[in-house]
């Protein structure tokens, strides 16, 4: 019995594999689309524009809306495989949003591989919590252009004056915001 609580600190270290599944989104085949991790692509179909806004369908964030980029890519949709131009916008139009809905108070987040449960690649807006602030593993920028696009884990951005506070280092970010 004792060896299994020695374990217990290593299980809960340990990624979630449900956050790691294959996509397997096909337009032709709307079935596949149906599917609750293609559900975000499902949407990008019937989407126009180069990003577009739905609100977050889990009753448990009814605050929360996404913003994703309508161009499918292979795979997982990670935001490292986006053109800088296409990360750009889609960032640039994520806290554009988030400052319509928030004013200074707002945040945005984008979940790491690890734990994402939609292919689409998709960022949260929100509020900012309140006392959510760390210096760990935060970099400064001026610009939307100078945040990082790290491959293999997540990252939340608020506002930092006329700047942007960029937090790295974590798989799950949407926790900074507001449900």
């Amino acid at each position: 019995m004792r060896r299994a609580w020695l374990l217990l600190p290593a299980l809960l270290m340990t990624p979630p594999v449900w956050g790691q599944q294959v996509c397997e989104c096909d337009p032709l085949k709307p079935d596949r689309m149906a599917i609750r991790n293609c559900s975000l692509c499902g949407e990008a179909e019937k989407a126009s524009g180069e990003v577009f806004f739905v609100k977050d369908i889990s009753p448990r964030k009814p605050n929360r809306w996404l913003a994703l980029p309508r161009r499918h890519s292979a795979g997982q949709h990670h935001l490292h495989e986006m053109s800088g131009a296409e990360r750009i916008a889609l960032w640039k139009a994520a806290i554009g949003k988030a400052r319509e809905l928030w004013g200074g108070e707002w945040g945005v987040a984008y979940n790491g591989p690890k734990v994402r449960t939609q292919c689409h690649a998709h960022i949260h807006i929100g509020r900012l919590l309140k006392g959510v602030e760390r210096d760990i593993n935060v970099v400064t920028v001026s610009r939307i252009d100078q945040i990082p696009s790290p491959k293999d884990e997540g990252i939340w951005i608020h506002p930092l004056g006329t700047k942007f506070h960029v937090h790295l280092g974590e798989q799950t970010t949407e926790t900074a915001l507001l449900r």
